[in-house]
């Protein structure tokens, strides 16, 4: 029977059965529900994150900035909570984690479609990715549409061409809104909440690449990966790079 509002439980509502019915470690060692658990909570964050970032988006296209601001915001927190998370996994030892490792057969972190989405929603977009997944599976759908669509990054140089700046020279724009803050207000505080999330994005990719090497040393990661050699090699990918390099300049 369904539950009505006025007989709603706390339960009915979060749907915990269906919830906390979805951990199946495939071990009997202790450790594997800490690695399940950690995952599955990095996949809800993520679908929020994208929730967050689609609103966003469409506040950026319609110039509504001050409302983009705290989905953007709420973001950057959320990657904050879940750079945190990295020291709960790393309570894992080299050894916890090799007693199960092998269970994990060709899974890995690389595959989650919804953080590839989410790089592809904010900016960073690489049509090679879309060769991870398989043709056809809702992963590779969601990131043909993200692909094709405009991305974060695109919205907020679209913002600066509504506003009368060149948009064939997204830096030299940008720039002038960083030194002229009283006229491009709106854009100018945009462009910090953005450069606030790409700052926590790249905390976590940090954190990541160390609790990596913290219990799996050098060594590949599982699925092909190449463990935190890999990771080492995303710490300078930016979602909005010219933010960044204009910093130089004024």
């Amino acid at each position: 029977m369904t539950a009505t509002p006025a007989g709603m439980t706390y339960a009915d509502y979060l749907q915990l059965d269906t919830l906390l019915s979805a951990q199946h470690p495939l071990s009997e060692l202790h450790d594997e529900m800490l690695f399940v658990i950690i995952h599955q909570t990095k996949e809800l964050w993520l679908k929020q994150m994208l929730h967050e970032v689609g609103f966003a988006c469409r506040l950026v296209r319609e110039d509504r900035f001050a409302e983009a601001y705290k989905a953007l915001a709420r973001v950057s927190r959320i990657w904050t909570v879940m750079t945190l998370s990295w020291d709960v996994l790393a309570t894992l030892t080299p050894v916890d984690y090799s007693a199960f490792r092998d269970v994990l057969g060709t899974s890995s972190g690389f595959q989650s479609a919804q953080f590839r989405e989410l790089e592809f929603r904010l900016g960073i977009k690489n049509e090679k990715f879309l060769n991870y997944y398989e043709g056809g599976s809702a992963g590779h759908a969601a990131l043909e549409q993200a692909l094709a669509e405009p991305s974060l990054w695109d919205e907020a140089n679209a913002a600066l061409a509504r506003a009368g700046l060149p948009a064939d020279d997204r830096k030299q724009s940008w720039l002038t809104v960083y030194r002229e803050p009283g006229e491009y207000f709106g854009l100018y505080q945009l462009a910090e909440k953005l450069v606030d999330l790409d700052d926590a994005l790249a905390a976590w990719r940090h954190k990541h690449m160390i609790t990596v090497e913290r219990i799996i040393g050098m060594k590949g990661g599982t699925g092909g990966s190449a463990g935190a050699a890999y990771l080492a090699s995303t710490l300078t990918k930016r979602a909005f790079p010219e933010l960044w390099s204009l910093r130089t300049e004024l």
